[in-house]
């Protein structure tokens, strides 16, 4: 079939689907491709097409050991579907294709596109050259061709966003191919940092996370060691932006400077997602982290004394090589000092190209297995604990869209209080938008949600609910229902539309 032909058979407007695999990262990049697409005149595919769209793009993650063994069932699964479909187009990106490269045309030879995390600005002009001449088009950056953020971006949020101070990661930690793929640290000026949260509040959005594989590192770069602190007390003075995050810190970096800037700029969010990943010192020191159990909870200590309700979260890795039972106590034993809010725990899996993958010592999936759970049990019952605190305070949420399942059956909605803690209270009589804010008392505390089962005591509109309103409006020609957008740190695998926070992308 001729290029023409191949054109002409899709007829009309083409459409795009892009599916995300792991962390905020990638979710962000994924952000960057809808809005590349759509800027080249492409159409988001309808929720739901489950690969009926002319154009899939698979956004993929190398950090699980099972990663390239998910991407090629769903390649399989597509295969069928394009080839009764002449010029449907799979294009593959992200940090599975920068690191196998050819490997993926070689086992999936109707992929048309792949391309790497350095050149995601390619992917429309591939995408064309793919369709012109009628062959695979692998582009694989070795360095970072243009920031991220200088390129269009279809926001999955209208209230909430990503803003990317950092791509990159200058740490070696051993069981983390995440720096080989990503490549050195590169940091963005600080002025185009807040020129761009300035122009999304300008558009309504309220609440704004800054995003970095090493999130406080920020200005090993450009030569300034407090650059980051100084960057949280700028955001502090941009009017109308209400909220704000950032992930993932590394607790190396985490100066006493970051937190008094924390403490002293009243829209920084009480909350910190810190990553331990042991509380053994041996393991720490194989891993290659360059802190101790001492310097964690001295962390920890600090940031409780400066911010008293803070809610601190964690990802810790059981099983890692070499891992004793005396040291898996050890992270038991930080776990309970820490008293962490919640804590994102991963059983140890190889991650081809890294050290820890060909080191002694790799520890049976049964004991693995046991420890993980004696570790999950433990953080459930703190994370109760923690929670039951909360009953009795009055907080302030910021209407979420999409994170309360079981809303529509309860008669709730769900919103999220500054600490980042998910909370579902009872839907006032009046209209409530996602991006709103309202005050409630907390009654209830389960150990991953909280519950304000009274009348809501105030309901604020905001500009942030005009401009879903808006949003929503323009997209369906009416009042719309939410369209299932979530707010804070994303999870490993598939997310949801946009995912809850978590540790990020390598596991920081």
């Amino acid at each position: 079939m001729s290029s023409i032909d191949r054109s002409q058979s899709v007829g009309g407007t083409r459409t795009y689907e892009v599916r995300t695999y792991g962390c905020q990262m990638n979710v962000h990049d994924s952000e960057r491709l809808s809005g590349l697409l759509e800027d080249a005149g492409y159409v988001r595919a309808p929720e739901g097409s489950d690969g009926e769209a002319d154009v899939v793009v698979f956004n993929t993650c190398a950090v699980r050991e099972n990663a390239d063994n998910k991407l090629y069932g769903n390649l399989g699964h597509l295969a069928p579907k394009k080839a009764s479909r002449p010029g449907m187009q799979i294009a593959v990106g992200g940090c599975l294709a920068q690191k196998d490269r050819d490997t993926i045309v070689k086992r999936a030879p109707w992929v048309d596109v792949v391309f790497g995390t350095h050149n995601i600005g390619k992917l429309p002009v591939l995408l064309e050259r793919a369709r012109v001449q009628e062959e695979a088009q692998v582009e694989i950056a070795e360095s970072l061709e243009e920031f991220p953020s200088t390129l269009p971006t279809r926001r999955e949020s209208a209230y909430a966003a990503w803003v990317s101070i950092s791509v990159g990661c200058n740490n070696t930690c051993t069981f983390c191919i995440v720096p080989a793929l990503r490549g050195k640290e590169k940091d963005r000026r600080p002025g185009d940092i807040l020129a761009e949260i300035e122009a999304l509040v300008g558009e309504g959005v309220s609440e704004i996370t800054l995003l970095g594989q090493n999130v406080n590192a920020y200005g090993s770069d450009i030569g300034d060691r407090e650059a980051f602190s100084k960057l949280l007390r700028a955001c502090g003075g941009i009017d109308g932006l209400e909220r704000v995050r950032f992930t993932s810190p590394h607790p190396r970096d985490f100066t006493d400077d970051v937190i008094a800037a924390m403490a002293e700029t009243p829209n920084v969010m009480p909350q910190l997602h810190m990553p331990l990943q042991s509380g053994s010192d041996p393991v720490l020191k194989a891993m290659r982290r360059s802190y101790r159990q001492e310097r964690f909870l001295g962390i920890i200590e600090k940031v409780r004394t400066a911010i008293p309700h803070a809610a601190i979260s964690t990802d810790i890795i059981v099983g890692f090589p070499g891992e004793t039972e005396e040291d898996f106590e050890q992270t038991l034993h930080v776990v309970r000092e820490a008293r962490f809010a919640q804590a994102f725990t991963f059983q140890y899996s190889k991650r081809p190209g890294t050290p820890a993958a060909e080191m002694d010592g790799q520890i049976p999936k049964k004991v693995v297995q046991e420890r993980y759970e004696r570790l999950v049990a433990l953080q459930e019952e703190i994370s109760w604990e923690e929670n039951k605190k909360q009953v009795g305070r009055v907080l302030e949420l910021m209407v979420a869209e999409g994170e309360g399942r079981k809303d529509d059956t309860t008669h709730r909605l769900s919103g999220r209080a500054p600490d980042n803690r998910l909370v579902h209270f009872t839907k006032p009589d009046q209209e409530v938008r996602p991006g709103d804010v309202v005050t409630v008392e907390i009654t209830y505390a389960a150990p991953h949600h909280l519950l304000a089962e009274g009348a809501v005591l105030d309901v604020r509109r905001t500009r942030a609910g005009d401009a879903w309103e808006k949003r929503n409006a323009e997209k369906t020609g009416k009042s719309a229902q939410p369209a299932g957008v979530l707010l804070g740190l994303p999870k490993i695998g598939v997310p949801e539309p946009l995912p809850v926070a978590t540790g990020g992308c390598g596991l920081d």
